[in-house]
C-alpha cells in the first residue's frame, strides 16, 4: 500500500503545512503470490513553526493519496486495516518517531480504492535549534497480514520547527485525543461433549465419538497453508440411519476484525471406513450475528444424516473440510486422518456406497486409530488453527488483503 500523509498537532507555535512526495516499494506478505510494486507516496505535512525544549509533541500522519486499490480477491470489513510508520527527526536532535493509526476504515469491496486512517506518535523536545521531519518506512496490516513499504529514494523534509530554549517542562497539548484502548479479548469457551445415553426401549441411540487431532492443508485464494484441530463426531441413531454431528473442540482464534453476519459457512465431507464406504455430507450455518473484532471465533456444529450402505463396523473420520467466506472458498484436505467414531451398522436401501458386509447390531462404541479410508501422508506438528482463523480459513481469506498500486489515483 502506497499513500501517506503526515501532520503535525502541537501546543506551541502556529502550524505550517506542506506535501511532499517520494518513490516507494511496497512487498506484499509471502504466500499470497503477489510480487512486490512500486509507486509514489504522497505525504502533507502540518507542524508548528516554533516550539520549545520540554515541549512533548503530538504527531499526526495523514494520507493525502494512497495509490493503490484492494486487490480483486476479498473484500475488506469495516476497522480491519491499521497503518503503522517511522517519522524520522533530525537536526536540534534525532529520533524515529514511531507512528500509529486506529483500525479504522470503511469497508472496501474488492477493487476499491483504499481508505487508511492517520497516524500519531508523540516527540518530547530535548535540544534548541531547527528539528526537521521526514517521513520513512511504513507498514499497512490488513487482517493480521503486513505488507512494507520502503522508501526507495531520498525523502526530502517534510516539516522544519524551530525548537527555542524552554524550562525543560512539558507543555500540554489540548487537541491532543486519546489514543483507543484495546478491548479485552474473551476467553474463548469449548462446546459440551455428549455422554451416550440409553434410549427407553433399553437399545443406545446416542455415540459419543473421541476427539481427534487433525493436520490440514488448505488452498485459498490466497495460497497455501496447514493447521490442526481438534474435531469429534458424535451420531444418534433414528431408524436404521444415523444423525451425524461434527464438532470442533477448540476455538482456534480471535477475530481479526469485523466480520459481518451469514458471511462464513463450513461444510465437511466426512469419511466413512471399516465395512463402509464414500463419505457424508455434514454443514453448519452462516454465522447468525456480527463477530467483533477481538471476540473469540466460535465454530459451530456441522450436521448431517448417515445412511449405512453396508452391515459390519463401520468408521467416521474427519474428511475435507470447505469453508466459504467473503465471497470466496477456502479447501482443506486433512494430511491424515483419524477415526473419531465406529458404529456397528445395517446396510440400508440407498445408503452410502459400502463395502464388505458382516454381522450387524446397534451398538457403537468410541473411536479407534485406524486410518478411517485416508493415508497417513502428512506431519502431525502443523502450525496451531488460530494461524488460520475459522478452521483454517477465514483468517487466511481475511488476513490475504494485500495491497496493489494504481499510480495516479488519490484518496482523502
Amino acid at each position: 500500500m502506497v499513500g501517506a500523509g503526515v501532520a503535525l498537532g502541537l501546543a506551541a507555535g502556529p502550524a505550517q503545512a506542506a506535501e511532499v512526495s517520494f518513490a516507494t516499494r511496497c512487498v506484499p506478505p509471502a504466500g499470497v503470490g503477489l510480487d512486490p510494486v512500486n509507486g509514489t507516496t504522497k505525504v502533507e505535512v502540518t507542524a508548528p513553526a516554533t516550539a520549545k525544549v520540554g515541549d512533548e509533541i503530538t504527531v499526526v500522519w495523514k494520507f493525502t493519496q494512497a495509490a493503490s486499490k484492494n486487490p480483486n480477491i476479498i473484500d475488506l470489513p469495516a476497522n480491519s486495516v491499521q497503518p503503522t510508520g517511522t517519522l524520522k527527526a533530525a537536526g536540534a536532535q534525532s529520533a524515529d518517531i514511531a507512528m500509529t493509526g486506529p483500525r479504522e476504515n470503511p469497508a472496501i469491496p474488492k477493487g476499491g480504492d483504499m481508505v487508511l486512517s492517520d497516524m500519531k506518535g508523540t516527540l518530547k523536545l530535548t535540544a534548541a535549534g531547527e528539528l526537521t521531519l521526514t517521513p520513512g518506512a511504513y507498514t499497512v496490516n490488513a487482517m493480521g497480514t503486513n505488507t512494507v513499504c520502503t522508501p526507495t529514494e531520498t525523502v526530502p523534509k517534510a516539516a522544519t520547527v524551530t525548537v527555542a530554549q524552554g524550562n525543560g517542562t512539558s507543555t500540554p497539548d489540548p487537541t491532543d485525543t486519546a489514543t483507543p484502548t484495546p478491548t479485552p479479548t474473551p476467553t474463548p469457551t469449548k462446546s459440551p461433549t455428549p455422554s451416550a445415553t440409553e434410549s427407553s426401549g433399553g437399545g443406545q441411540t446416542d455415540f459419543t465419538g473421541k476427539a481427534v487431532s487433525i493436520p490440514y492443508t488448505c488452498q485459498s485464494p490466497l495460497g497455501e497453508k496447514k493447521a490442526t484441530s481438534e474435531i469429534q463426531i458424535n451420531a444418534k441413531k433414528d431408524g436404521g440411519s444415523y444423525g451425524i454431528t461434527v464438532q470442533f473442540k477448540n476455538s482456534p482464534m480471535d477475530s481479526p476484525a469485523d466480520i459481518p453476519a451469514d458471511s462464513v459457512k463450513p461444510s465437511m465431507e466426512v469419511t466413512l471406513g471399516g465395512a463402509d464406504t464414500g463419505s457424508v455430507s455434514v454443514e453448519g450455518p452462516t454465522n447468525s450475528a456480527p463477530i467483533k473484532s477481538g471476540d473469540p471465533i466460535a465454530i459451530p456444529d456441522m450436521t448431517g444424516t448417515y445412511k449405512p450402505g453396508a452391515t459390519g463396523e463401520s468408521t467416521l473420520s474427519p474428511g475435507v473440510l470447505t469453508i466459504k467466506a467473503l465471497g470466496t472458498t477456502t479447501t482443506c484436505k486433512p494430511d491424515k486422518t483419524e477415526v473419531s467414531l465406529t458404529l456397528t451398522t445395517e446396510k440400508q436401501e440407498g445408503g452410502a456406497s459400502g463395502g464388505t458386509s458382516g454381522l450387524g447390531g446397534t451398538s457403537g462404541t468410541g473411536g479407534s486409530s485406524t486410518s478411517g479410508g485416508l493415508a497417513a501422508t502428512g506431519a502431525d506438528d502443523h502450525a496451531a488453527l488460530k494461524a488460520l482463523g475459522l478452521v483454517a480459513g477465514t483468517a487466511v481469506l481475511l488476513g490475504g488483503a494485500v495491497f496493489t498500486f494504481m499510480p495516479g489515483r488519490r484518496t482523502r
